[in-house]
């Protein structure tokens, strides 16, 4: 039998879908394990999720069977109302995600699972970060992470993500873009695979020689070479605009998005409830639902918990990988 792992679920924030998709994850795998899991959170919270999405948990402090353990966050306010934008919301996910990587970094959780949180409100609150990613390379005193999307036919993880289009090209150095390569080759050694990796290119074309832009050449390819001197298999830069579809259809395991956009379309196109976001680079490890808050239908019981499951599966796999 493998080793057995504690995952730590946050909350997100307590006015989004977080609280209800983890309750309908929860619920679908009651009876079953529900002992290796630990919900970073407020009882009331997740009480008016489970009241809105019908699902029949109870919510404990202290360990039970049967029940899912809750490990109270006090959030100094009232619960906040459903549905809406707030300095209150945005500090408690906060507050939540800075307990469970102290959790983490402290050995009582193997792995974290975050619900999705508003950058709105966490900035209302006087918290200037650009989402979990900024927040958590803070707390765990990280020079930088990465982004990683996963699914089961594309994976792509980014040079750049919350930046300007303008920011986005200014990190498209050799130095950010060779970090970010041997960020994924280690990951996914780590799973038990040396990855077949490709650098998508930054301009149309990967600049066409320089007639659209020379970054590609002066940037991307010596990142690649320099990547390949230690062995790492990877080639590129390819032209975005079919490596994707390659990697699709089986030739790569992994692309290198020079921004934001580069690797989420592709990904939300193919696997929009499926895939997962996975920061890598951080002492801890990290999985998230690659949604939002979706304040429109939150309070509803309507929201799809399909994309939590899959990040809770990603995060054993990645729990009980040893680390490199």
């Amino acid at each position: 039998m493998g080793k057995q792992t504690r995952v730590a679920i946050t909350l997100g924030d307590p006015a989004g879908v977080g609280p209800e998709v983890i309750c309908k994850a929860l619920a679908s795998l009651a009876g079953t394990d529900l002992v290796n899991f630990v919900v970073v959170g407020n009882v009331e919270a997740l009480e008016r999720a489970g009241r809105a999405t019908g699902t029949d948990l109870r919510f404990v402090t202290t360990a039970e069977p049967g029940a899912v353990l809750v490990d109270e966050v006090e959030i100094g306010a009232p619960l906040p109302e459903i549905g809406k934008v707030s300095a209150i919301a945005g500090e408690a996910s906060v507050r939540y995600i800075r307990r469970a990587v102290d959790m983490a970094m402290g050995g009582q959780a193997d792995c974290i699972v975050t619900a999705p949180i508003n950058k709105e409100a966490m900035n209302l609150a006087g918290h200037h970060f650009d989402g979990h990613t900024g927040l958590l390379a803070h707390l765990t005193k990280s020079k930088s992470s990465f982004m990683l999307l996963a699914s089961e036919r594309l994976n792509t993880i980014h040079v750049s993500t919350h930046v300007s289009l303008r920011g986005a090209i200014e990190r498209a150095t050799t130095e950010r873009v060779l970090a970010t390569i041997e960020a994924g080759h280690t990951h996914f050694m780590r799973l038990g695979m040396k990855p077949r990796i490709a650098v998508a290119g930054l301009n149309p074309h990967c600049g066409e020689n320089g007639l659209f832009g020379d970054e590609d050449t002066k940037f991307l390819a010596p990142a690649v070479e320099l990547a390949r001197a230690k062995d790492i298999d990877v080639v590129g830069p390819i032209s975005a605009d079919t490596v994707f579809a390659r990697a699709y259809n089986g030739a790569f395991d992994l692309i290198i998005a020079q921004y934001h956009d580069q690797g989420h379309i592709p990904i939300k196109l193919v696997a929009f409830e499926t895939a997962v976001n996975v920061s890598l680079g951080l002492p801890i490890d990290r999985v998230s639902v690659d949604h939002g808050t979706a304040f429109d239908i939150a309070g509803t019981g309507k929201a799809n918990h399909v994309n939590m499951l899959s990040a809770i599966d990603y995060a054993r796999l990645v729990a009980a990988a040893p680390r490199l």
